[in-house]
């Protein structure tokens, strides 16, 4: 029986920001500065996908889409360096609301540049979720923090280029523009790193973050586009609004504000509807479309 790609990429993108929303409380848990964290993750990410990619055909594969794998890494160098720089100048619960905003860029750059149209329900979601993450930025401690607020803005916008990117050439090797991006970021934040002045336990987690974590839930985010519209896959990235704000108040202490918990509430429940909703019109297309091959 032929696989639902829309169930393929949902389980993707759903199982790639669950790790992802980890992010944000390893980068305290490794109680270094920002460059240095920037640097070894990304140095990391590097050695254990750059080894992949000798598997296969994928330095052919990348040698066929030289510029549009430049510029996905160059969008995920940049994408890694701004997040890590967000955490560390402001919360998490601002870092990971603000990265709420990546479905509008994604949505706005896919129309501009891919002229694809954006289903109704999914701007209807869209906007939901925005209203969710105004709730958010209503509580305590949004003010005062607008260089990291900058920073993940800036993230947001180049998650949603990338995703935009990868969905117009979904034959770029997600494992080898992952690498050349942890490459990048490495060498941006060398000169102002200490990557050797750090303690036994930073290594140990910026380990779990470059070798793990960070590898694995770009690969399947990354990889999700091939079967959703990148304005879907950016979506899934309201996940990590909750989920990260979750983790570092449960491990850390670092408690959110009741609007905080309201406006994620908001955004998980409507990210849950939406997903039900582009399944069940999926499985719909799938079977007319088993019907019309017999």
């Amino acid at each position: 029986m032929q696989a639902n790609p829309y169930r393929q990429g949902l389980l993707m993108v759903i199982l790639g920001v669950v790790v992802l929303s980890f992010d944000g409380l390893l980068i305290r848990l490794a109680h270094a500065d920002g460059w240095s964290i920037v640097f070894w993750r990304g140095f990391l990410m590097f050695c254990v996908l750059g080894a992949l990619c000798g598997v296969g055909n994928r330095l052919a594969t990348l040698r066929s889409n030289m510029s549009a794998s430049f510029f996905s890494a160059l969008l995920l160098g940049l994408i890694s360096t701004l997040f890590v720089l967000a955490v560390m100048n402001t919360n998490v619960a601002n870092v990971v609301v603000i990265l709420s905003s990546a479905p509008l860029f994604a949505a706005l750059l896919s129309r501009v540049f891919l002229h694809e149209k954006v289903p109704l329900r999914t701007l209807g979601a869209i906007a939901v979720c925005m209203l969710g993450m105004g709730l958010v930025f209503m509580g305590d401690g949004a003010q005062g923090m607008l260089v990291g607020n900058l920073y993940a803005l800036g993230a947001a916008a180049a998650i949603g280029g990338n995703l935009t990117l990868l969905r117009r050439y979904p034959s770029i090797d997600p494992v080898a523009v992952i690498a050349g991006g942890g490459l990048l970021s490495a060498a941006i934040a060398l000169p102002m790193a200490s990557p050797l002045a750090l303690g036994a336990q930073s290594y140990g987690v910026l380990a779990l973050m470059g070798l793990v974590q960070m590898p694995l839930a770009t690969v399947l985010i990354n990889s999700a586009t091939r079967y959703l519209p990148s304005t879907e896959v950016a979506l899934f990235y309201l996940v990590e609004t909750a989920l990260g704000t979750l983790w570092v108040w449960w491990m850390l202490g670092e408690t959110p504000t009741t609007s905080t918990l309201l406006g994620g509430a908001v955004i998980i429940a409507v990210l849950v509807l939406h997903a039900l909703r582009g399944l069940h019109l999926e499985k719909q297309r799938f079977r007319l479309q088993g019907f019309a091959d017999i």
